[in-house]
């Protein structure tokens, strides 16, 4: 009895291990009571190299609080010496039926959304430190005032991951 359980300790650690191999950077940042449109969240990382292409993410943490379908961002990615690209990027929030997307089996769910690589392999350009700002840009329909105050989010996070070995 003893065995098995140490075989799946083992294969468990050994599978979690092989998934998180790809990741470069990662972060989270919590944001209480809602999301202030004036917060930016900010992380700094150093490029891994100039080289090899990468998948740059988004990663969020929403409640059922969260009640719109999309969601609008800006984000801005800051390069070493000084260059600066800036996004505004729209992502599906929900289904049709208002169903939050995303994984879990709780009320929180996990959104794992592209920032760079999906169209295109993103190289980084530059050696050296890189800083990624993210915004929310959220507004009412008909409203050119966005919401002050964005509910159910709950952690805004980024990710770097190298792509998978074919």
């Amino acid at each position: 009895m003893q065995n098995k359980a140490i075989i799946l300790i083992f294969v468990f650690a050994t599978l979690l291990f092989s998934c998180q191999q790809n990741k470069q950077f990662s972060s989270y940042t919590s944001i209480s009571n809602g999301w202030n449109i004036k917060q930016s969240v900010a992380y700094k990382f150093v490029a891994p190299d100039t080289i090899n292409p990468y998948n740059l993410y988004i990663n969020l943490r929403t409640t059922n609080d969260y009640s719109f379908n999309n969601l609008f961002l800006v984000v801005e990615l800051n390069h070493p010496y000084g260059k600066v690209t800036k996004d505004t990027l729209e992502y599906k929030m929900a289904n049709l039926s208002g169903e939050l997307l995303g994984s879990g089996f709780s009320s929180v769910k996990e959104h794992k959304l592209w920032f760079k690589g999906f169209d295109k392999s993103f190289v980084f350009s530059e050696s050296g430190p890189y800083k990624v700002q993210i915004q929310h840009a959220m507004r009412l329909r008909g409203e050119t005032k966005g919401i002050t105050l964005l509910k159910g989010i709950i952690d805004v996070g980024f990710s770097i991951e190298s792509l998978e070995k074919q």
